[in-house]
């Protein structure tokens, strides 16, 4: 079985705190999803996967654009919430699935994803079991992030925090091991794409701003459920985790505004047909 690592990754705490943070994440997270579900063009009556839907915001829009959606994630907790969200919808279904291994039928016209698809442990091969699920005219929209350094919004509390993470404990991954910025490189992309069987791959650069929160407190309360600064603190006690927030506090002010945290994202919008 692969994926196990990010099984219980999105099982655990990372899935809990996605679900108490949902209202906060679709908001900041809305210019790309919107982007995305535009870019989809989904018209009625197609059938579509959401893959790593989450809470199910993404699945919704699509349905209701008169689309059929099967939402599906490895998180039970995220996809707890999104069939009491969603409850009775007309169209929409979720399901807890691996979608490296799912059986599919071939009778979809549409693989879409935000944020969802960077997480695989072989991702040729998840991309090529996903193509299995597609009709011959059949294509792919997905979401996923650019470097790391280009993302603000997670980047300048991450760095600052960084030299307090002890050292040894969490050595640095392999590249293009499954992360968030796994994707990053859009030669690395294309080539899982066209490995695993899909054609006319495009990129398209989406550069929002972000609002992270209204003020400087509400940036830190959020980045400490969800980001880099989260992951480090989770490995600090006492004056050591007291010392990186302040540097994350000391990090950020000079972005505090008159309409809040406002920082850069940069995500890579992905597009690409099954033949």
């Amino acid at each position: 079985m692969g994926n196990e690592g990010q099984k219980e990754y999105w099982n655990g705490n990372a899935g809990t705190s996605w679900v108490e943070s949902q209202d906060r994440l679709d908001r900041l997270l809305a210019p790309i999803s919107d982007a995305a579900v535009t870019a989809a063009a989904v018209v009625p009556e197609e059938r579509v996967v959401d893959i790593g839907c989450g809470c199910g915001t993404t699945s919704k829009q699509l349905a209701d654009l008169g689309a059929t959606v099967w939402g599906i994630d490895i998180s039970a907790p995220m996809l707890a919430h999104a069939k009491v969200r969603f409850k009775g919808a007309p169209n929409l279904a979720f399901s807890q699935a691996d979608a490296a291994t799912q059986k599919f039928t071939a009778d979809h016209q549409l693989l879409f994803s935000r944020f969802g698809v960077m997480f695989f442990d072989d991702p040729i091969a998840a991309f090529a079991n996903l193509r299995t699920a597609l009709t011959p005219d059949g294509r792919l929209v997905f979401a996923c992030w650019q470097a790391a350094a280009a993302n603000d919004w997670l980047s300048i509390a991450g760095r600052a925090v960084q030299p307090f993470m002890p050292q040894n404990k969490n050595p640095a991954p392999p590249p293009n091991s499954p992360d968030p910025f796994a994707f990053a490189d859009t030669g690395y992309v294309e080539g899982i794409l066209q490995k695993s069987g899909f054609r006319d791959v495009t990129f398209k650069s989406l550069t929002p701003t972000l609002h992270l929160a209204d003020d400087l407190e509400g940036a830190i309360a959020f980045q400490t459920r969800i980001g880099p600064l989260s992951r480090v603190l989770s490995e600090l006690e006492g004056n050591q985790r007291e010392q990186a927030l302040a540097a994350a506090r000391e990090a950020l002010i000079p972005h505090v505004g008159a309409q809040g945290v406002r920082l850069g994202a940069a995500a890579w919008l992905v597009t690409a047909s099954a033949a």
